[in-house]
């Protein structure tokens, strides 16, 4: 048995091929190729509150402290540096994924190909394929007079830079549409550690052309007819606007914002009829 190490989806996979065919009464049995991500999980999660100037002079060299760092405070590179204090993982040496909510499986997404949540409550997203966690990070969502709306979205149209309805001075860099009437997409834009936008949900540059590459856009069949709808989005939760940072709880209970299986599995389930129905017709219009 080969072990072989790929790079894919942003992750490392270990991919086991089997070498041995066995021959018995005139047949060859071959074992199917599995891949599993590898992942590198922290010896404990749990978490402090610092101050940020301390914190960036110790580990601004390090990339992978700060992105989690910036995970963590739902925030990005500029707009951490003006907070004056941040709360980070005593042990930072896991996967960015250990720190977010969602959860690495849900067994009720294995027949998604493909699903995109974003969760109002705790800031951050999530992308699945066929129930496996493939992409996570923060997100800043909208403001209270401007909130996202919830529920069952699908990706539209996609642009590598676009400029916003609300304000023809703001660039939108790899945005990508789920509402098209309504205006709303994620893309990358400034993120200030909380609900900030006009609507829509702010990504980081990474995470925003991840998702750009990846999501599927919807295929016309004229100017006002959708022949296939693109990937599944679902908005879901509440943000209370009153309340400080919910992340900031984390440093007395690492789980108060943990997305169980369970958990995901309810929130997607009104939809879930929906998506298969919208999947089953794209791969009906294939050819």
């Amino acid at each position: 048995m080969k072990k072989i190490h790929l790079l894919a989806l942003g992750f490392a996979i270990t991919t086991f091929v089997s070498c041995k065919q066995e021959v018995a009464k005139g047949t060859v049995e071959t074992t199917a190729p599995t891949k599993v991500i590898e992942r590198h999980e922290p010896k404990e999660v749990s978490y402090t509150v610092v101050s940020t100037k301390e914190w960036l002079m110790k580990n601004e060299a390090d990339s992978t402290s700060l992105r989690i760092a910036y995970a963590t405070n739902r925030t990005d590179a500029e707009n951490l540096k003006k907070m004056d204090s941040i709360i980070v993982p005593k042990d930072l040496s896991g996967d960015i994924e250990f720190y977010l909510p969602f959860p690495l499986e849900v067994a009720a997404l294995k027949e998604v190909n493909k699903i995109i949540l974003f969760s109002y409550p705790s800031q951050t997203f999530a992308a699945y394929e066929n129930g496996q966690l493939v992409r996570t990070g923060p997100t800043n969502m909208g403001r209270e007079k401007d909130q996202t709306p919830t529920g069952l979205f699908f990706t539209n149209w996609k642009a590598e830079e676009t400029t916003s309805t609300f304000n023809d001075e703001w660039d939108l860099k790899w945005n990508y549409n789920i509402a098209n009437k309504l205006g709303v997409g994620f893309h990358q834009y400034a993120l200030p550690g909380y609900p900030a936008s006009h609507s829509c949900l702010r990504l980081q540059e990474r995470d925003a052309r991840y998702l750009y590459d990846w999501a599927d856009q919807w295929v016309l069949a004229d100017s006002e007819t959708v022949k296939v709808k693109g990937t599944p989005v679902v908005v879901f939760g509440t943000y209370d606007f009153k309340a400080s940072k919910p992340w900031l709880e984390l440093a007395s209970d690492p789980k108060a914002l943990t997305l169980s299986e369970e958990d995901v599995k309810q929130t997607v389930q009104p939809h879930l009829s929906s998506i298969m129905k919208e999947q089953k017709n794209k791969e009906a219009n294939k050819a």
